[in-house]
């Protein structure tokens, strides 16, 4: 039979200690320290309890408990000496079937890895969704983490032992984390389309309006009608819009969702892991046949990135009246117009002002979002709740020198466009850095029709800046572009420079914080509050309604706009859990 939390928590400590055998290998110490918090209100808050017990052990306890571990298709293994766990583990991601060349690869990688950092490889072969890693996954990860740093492998190691024993402890309470694998699941089965060119290459990249990002919009209208929805519609712009009808007791609605395209070869979760956590929500309510007071609208936006035109929170900006036409006249890189694709696309382009909303038919937006970075990821915790999103400001410039030869050309003569963008790049790390919270980042560079053999005639170049206030980061813009005129002056070069977009800080508001808050803390979990360096559509929402965003620990250190972005199954079902949990106080709220 399986466990329950009544059980362990009634039990008398040496009990309940051997009820949690075997969590984290041969190390029963961790459980032990951990029951000392009982009572559990949840597994969530005893796997955190759990991961708390390890980090405040010190770096000799960690090392001790990574060197308790077996290394994977390792000698443990080949002498069958391996814990019924770890046999059960390692044999459903087939390391108990390797052939001799992959048996004897990860005995080299075991090898390497052990001489480089002093412990063993681990990885949670049961992989993020929890049905298993396959071998190539396996190897793969070997071998790119065979190269990291030493404080990062360490940590990352412990991060793994904590998902290893996070799935334990599910088997051993016969926990099915359902609707975070369904999150899961549709998110998977949406990063199969992905544009052309990228595609072959097995990179998702999903641009505005191109076949793939059409085919994600018909795939989530799908999703949104299978789940409940009553209605749903892609509009002037491309968004997807779901409604789930209330019971007809509130006239007002509340808004939710995040974006479906996504940047050049990135990953599966931004943006689209809220459109489909509150669509988990509804398929919940609708299976039990419950309606909420007032309406839910779940809406995918069409474009949050910026990648095909310059046209960032396209979207959502289309909500709140700040859709700029001049946007229809911008051609991508193969020339076609904005306008063109729209027309191609079958939108009709009379009807983007009527898309905008009116603030007095809704309650608010709330986003739930990937966190994109590593802070959650550090603290051991599956969700954190946004304070505000920081303020930020884009350009596209490009300096012009002179094109001449590279061996002739002295180098007091030469009117290099390159070298002046490097040492803008320079400034902007150096002057960024300054503020402590401020972030600038030159992402693109570009010299158009370079040779080896030629010094730059001309350098184009991407500009982003953020920071947690609007006149912070104004500041820092300002001494930014007077570098960047200096730069150019300095070297007798032209600088050009477009903004291409502006976005100011979006605090949270406070009754909608408070609602995340108290949704977290009915899971059992502490409660973290952090600013979002990120944009995201709730910033554009802002304009219109009250918003807050609730943050899902993402994996790999919380990598993101990378394929190796990811989070799991578990943390999707608490994520699903907290919108349920707001759903519902919002309810009660309004009835």
């Amino acid at each position: 039979m399986p466990l329950t939390l009544e059980q362990l928590n009634s039990a008398s400590l040496d009990d309940a200690c051997a009820l949690l055998d075997g969590l984290y290998e041969h190390s029963p110490w961790i459980a032990r320290a951990a029951l000392a918090q009982r009572p559990f209100a949840s597994l969530a808050q005893l796997k955190h309890a759990m991961a708390q017990v390890v980090t405040e052990g010190g770096q000799d306890a960690q090392l001790a408990l990574l060197r308790a571990h077996p290394e994977l298709a390792g000698k443990a293994m080949v002498d069958k000496s391996l814990t019924a766990e770890s046999t059960n583990e390692q044999n459903k991601a087939g390391l108990t079937q390797c052939t001799p060349a992959e048996f004897e690869k990860i005995q080299k990688l075991n090898a390497d890895y052990n001489a480089r950092f002093g412990f063993p490889f681990i990885l949670a072969v049961r992989g993020p969704r929890g049905v298993g890693l396959n071998k190539a996954e396996i190897i793969a990860t070997f071998e790119r983490r065979l190269y990291g740093h030493p404080d990062y492998e360490l940590q990352e190691c412990l991060r793994n032992v904590h998902r290893i024993a996070e799935i334990r402890l599910n088997d051993k309470f016969g926990v099915t984390v359902d609707r975070g694998n369904a999150v899961w699941d549709w998110q998977e089965t949406l990063a199969q389309h992905s544009d052309a060119g990228y595609a072959e290459q097995g990179q998702l990249t999903v641009t505005y309006l191109t076949d793939a990002h059409r085919a994600c919009a018909q795939r989530i209208s799908k999703n949104m009608l299978d789940a409940g929805c009553d209605e749903v519609h892609i509009d002037a712009v491309g968004n997807v819009v779901g409604r789930y009808q209330g019971d007809g007791s509130q006239p007002k609605a509340l808004m939710t969702g995040s974006h479906y395209d996504t940047v050049r070869n990135g990953g599966k979760y931004d943006g689209r892991l809220g459109i489909y956590v509150p669509l988990a929500s509804v398929q919940h309510l609708k299976s039990q046949g419950k309606r909420l007071p007032f309406d839910l609208e779940i809406v995918a936006f069409a474009e949050e990135e910026g990648q095909r035109y310059k046209a960032t929170f396209l979207g959502s900006g289309a909500l709140t009246g700040d859709f700029k036409t001049e946007w229809l006249d911008q051609v991508d890189a193969d020339g076609i117009s904005m306008r063109t694709a729209m027309q191609q696309a079958g939108l009709c382009i009379d009807d983007i002002p009527k898309l905008q909303r009116n603030a007095a038919d809704y309650l608010g937006f709330v986003e739930v979002h990937i966190e994109q970075g590593p802070v959650l990821n550090e603290l051991n915790l599956p969700l954190g709740i946004v304070t505000s999103i920081n303020a930020s400001v884009r350009f596209t410039g490009e300096i012009v020198g002179v094109a001449s030869h590279a061996g002739t050309t002295p180098m007091d003569r030469r009117r290099d466009a390159a070298t002046a963008v490097a040492e803008l790049l320079l400034y902007v790390e150096q002057r960024a850095s300054q503020d402590g919270d401020s972030v600038g980042t030159v992402g693109q560079l570009n010299v158009p029709a370079g040779s080896i053999n030629v010094v730059p005639g001309r350098c184009q170049f991407s500009l982003d800046l953020r920071a947690p206030s609007d006149a912070q980061r104004d500041a820092l813009a300002r001494d930014v572009l007077a570098k960047a005129e200096a730069i150019a002056q300095a070297r007798g070069l032209q600088l050009h420079l477009t903004e291409t977009m502006r976005a100011s800080a979006a605090p949270s508001a406070p009754a909608w914080q408070a609602r995340w808050e108290t949704a977290v803390a009915a899971l059992g979990l502490p409660l973290f509050r952090m600013p979002s360096g990120a944009g995201h559509d709730a910033m554009k929402l802002h304009d219109l309604l009250p918003q807050a965003m609730l943050f899902v620990r993402g994996q790999n250190a919380g990598i993101s706009h990378n394929p190796l972005e990811s989070t799991t199954s578990d943390d999707m079902q608490l994520a699903v859990e907290a919108f349920d949990h707001l759903l519902l106080q919002l309810a009660r709220e309004v009835a």
